[in-house]
């Protein structure tokens, strides 16, 4: 009797028992799949960007480095440029000069000084050329050019020039010329003493020729060309100086009365 009513119980809860087993195969058919964990995507991609950003900031310190090398470069150019310009200039005026000397009206007035001759003096005619002569020799060995400088060579033809006025006895044409040879020669001079009173610097360049500047800004005037040496005045904005050499970034300037010192090359411009 027990096991009958077992036996039926079973059967009973069989259905049962198989629908719980399909639901439970059904549900883990349609489990779903695991979602990615959004936070390892972002770590990710923070990395990337990181990585990026150091790239660029290495690119732009070489990008910045390249510029201001040639900053440094355009500035040397200018100078250059300047010097050059100052070099022209000076051919010019050698020039101008040469064809003065070729002039027929200067070569007139020489002519007509023979018709002086009684007033000028042989005696003072060749002492006027001793005199130019020696000054000339003076100048070339202080120049330390030669025969290659301007102010000797025109110094020079004009003296020989009086040589042959004073052989024909145009003592009143040799005087002339003699005199104006003394005006070139001193004109050497003024150029030589221009760069007196300074002592060059280890690595100091100095131009062919003073260049014609003026100052772009107000700015202290040093001793040396240094940050931190001695201040020997303050030079106005739009003062009009004279550039000799440069070292570095800064220029040796003077004008032609006040003292020689060193300003930055960032303060000073063509006139």
């Amino acid at each position: 009797m027990t096991d009958l009513f077992a036996l039926g119980h079973c059967r009973l809860f069989l259905p049962v028992g198989a629908a719980v087993f399909s639901f439970l195969i059904a549900a883990c058919q349609t489990q779903p799949t695991k979602a990615v964990d959004p936070s390892t995507q972002t770590g990710t991609r923070y990395e990337l960007l990181s990585e990026g950003k150091k790239g660029l900031e290495k690119s732009l310190a070489k990008s910045e480095a390249a510029r201001k090398d040639l900053e440094e470069r355009i500035e040397d150019i200018q100078f250059r440029l300047l010097e050059k310009d100052a070099q022209i200039k000076g051919l010019e005026e050698q020039l101008k000069s040469q064809q003065r000397a070729l002039d027929d009206a200067f070569l007139e007035v020489v002519r007509s000084k023979a018709k002086l001759r009684s007033l000028e003096t042989k005696a003072e005619a060749a002492s006027n050329m001793a005199e130019a002569e020696i000054a000339a020799k003076a100048l070339k060995v202080e120049l330390g050019a030669g025969d290659q400088d301007a102010d000797v060579r025109r110094g020079e033809q004009l003296l020989k020039m009086s040589a042959e006025e004073f052989k024909n006895e145009n003592y009143g044409g040799a005087l002339y010329l003699t005199n104006q040879a003394k005006a070139v020669i001193k004109a050497g001079q003024t150029r030589l003493r221009a760069g007196e009173g300074t002592s060059a610097h280890t690595g100091e360049t100095v131009f062919s020729q003073p260049l014609e500047l003026r100052l772009l800004q107000r700015t202290n005037l040093r001793q040396d060309p240094a940050s931190k040496s001695k201040i020997l005045g303050r030079l106005e904005k739009g003062t009009q100086v004279l550039g000799y050499s440069y070292m570095g970034g800064w220029i040796r300037v003077g004008g032609e009365d006040g003292p020689k010192g060193w300003v930055l090359r960032s303060a000073v411009g063509a006139r």
